[in-house]
């Protein structure tokens, strides 16, 4: 007969779980974004595209590892899942595409030394970072994402001439009414698990309505190895690890404004040494990135939404997240299931959930003293970013290395909200901005 300590933790085994899986569900699209596009675009064949697709839904797991334990070196232990960001797409795709995969994967693991290397020096720049710097970061973080929500809204692929069909429609705004219904009138663990439970819905929903085939699981294999170097030995070029320590850079700001999102919604006050051993996790998981031939990896601002809408801020169901990400990566037979839910489904969820990294940014600049100094940081560094984000091609005319930082709409804001607030509040130049009575 079991005791009730005994089947307390029984409970709580299987509640942690189902939280671990509704995290996996919320960046598992993000997760395998990256290897699809990537291998897309460098013309991978059928089976190489399962390697990439499996390894990398693997070492997204051992990433999230090493950032929730911490070490005297590694882990900020924050819940956290890693995955590799869209901002290494096109310097991945362009490296692949001009001198081939050996220096693609030369430069990740070029990137992720410099990360490690120059973690401590960057955590130290943390006073570049005051609420109205971070604050605007996250609420931009949160507004550029929302355009990848309603595009996976729509279908996925804007080009399909499905795009945005009704049956689209109805899928992602089901799941988000769900989401919402859930969050006003559930209760307890029900609402916490309710993006878990929107997705469901909305694949079965999807499913009934024959928009879900079932090729993908049984043409999968049931297990697939790590193997170091498996689309061959890394290569270095200069050119190639300069864009990548771009892209790296571009990430870790990134990463920076994610911190201390889930720092606040968590209560937690982070030392220089907690952000340098957050930056050093990202490095060490791009360097191993690079040696099993996948992608440098980072912090997920997904990650921000589905805390502040489950409520959880302790990292046992991130964990459990972790091992399921490596169980899925090892047996792709199972990992192919979670590709059947539907785009439009995971759209109307990240609609929710961006919407929450808006939220939280906004929550964030609240504490702020809005003179006319930081309204001017906020509006200025916020409406650029916006601006690069939705015209890009703004810049079409420069060169392609520099077109890949002023198209990110995080990297020009954020270095601008960092600026304008050094000029506006370090400098005599504040004297002469006229404040309000």
């Amino acid at each position: 007969m079991k005791t009730v300590d005994t089947a307390k933790n029984e409970r709580s085994v299987i509640r942690n779980l189902i939280l671990g899986f509704q995290h996996l569900l919320a960046m598992y699209s993000g997760d395998i974004l990256v290897p699809l596009l990537i291998g897309g675009a460098l013309h991978f064949s059928a089976a190489q595209m399962t390697y990439l697709v499996s390894m990398d839904i693997f070492m997204c797991g051992i990433a999230t590892l090493l950032q929730l334990k911490r070490t005297p070196l590694t882990g900020i232990g924050l819940p956290v899942v890693l995955g590799c960001a869209v901002e290494y797409v096109a310097p991945l795709q362009s490296i692949g595409g001009h001198f081939g995969w050996g220096y693609m994967y030369g430069g990740i693991i070029s990137a992720g030394i410099f990360i490690f290397l120059i973690s401590g020096f960057f955590a130290k720049l943390r006073r570049f970072f005051p609420p109205v710097v971070t604050g605007s970061l996250i609420t931009l973080i949160g507004f550029t994402l929302i355009p990848v929500a309603f595009q996976n809204l729509g279908g996925g692929d804007a080009t399909a001439k499905s795009f945005g069909s009704p049956v689209n429609l109805i899928l992602g705004f089901t799941t988000a009414l769900v989401i919402i219904v859930i969050n006003i009138w559930g209760r307890g663990f029900f609402k916490q698990i309710s993006v878990l439970v929107g997705i469901l819905v909305g694949t079965l929903l999807a499913i009934a309505l024959g928009k879900v085939g079932f090729a993908s699981v049984s043409a999968a294999h049931w297990i697939q190895l790590p193997r170091p170097f498996y689309f061959g030995v890394p290569r270095f070029e200069w050119s190639s690890i300069a864009t990548m320590i771009l892209a790296a850079i571009t990430c870790m700001i990134e990463s920076t404004g994610v911190y201390f999102a889930l720092a606040d919604i968590t209560h937690r006050d982070l030392s220089d040494n907690d952000l340098a051993r957050g930056y050093r996790s990202e490095g060490l998981a791009a360097i191993l990135g690079g040696i099993f031939n996948t992608f440098p990896y980072s912090t997920f601002s997904q990650n921000v939404g589905i805390v502040q809408l489950s409520g959880i801020k302790k990292l046992r169901p991130v964990y459990y997240s972790a091992f399921l990400l490596i169980f899925l990566g090892l047996i792709p037979k199972f990992g192919a299931i979670a590709t059947l839910i539907p785009s439009s489904v995971l759209g109307g969820a990240m609609l929710i959930m961006f919407g929450m990294v808006g939220a939280q940014g906004v929550k964030m600049l609240m504490k702020v003293d809005l003179n006319n100094k930081n309204m001017l940081i906020i509006a200025v560094s916020v409406g650029l970013g916006l601006g690069v984000t939705t015209q890009p091609a703004l810049f079409q005319f420069l060169p392609a290395e520099v077109q890949t930082i002023l198209s990110n709409g995080m990297v020009v804001g954020s270095f601008i909200a960092v600026i304008l607030n050094l000029l506006l509040n370090n400098t005599s130049l504040k004297n002469k901005v006229e404040e309000e009575a």
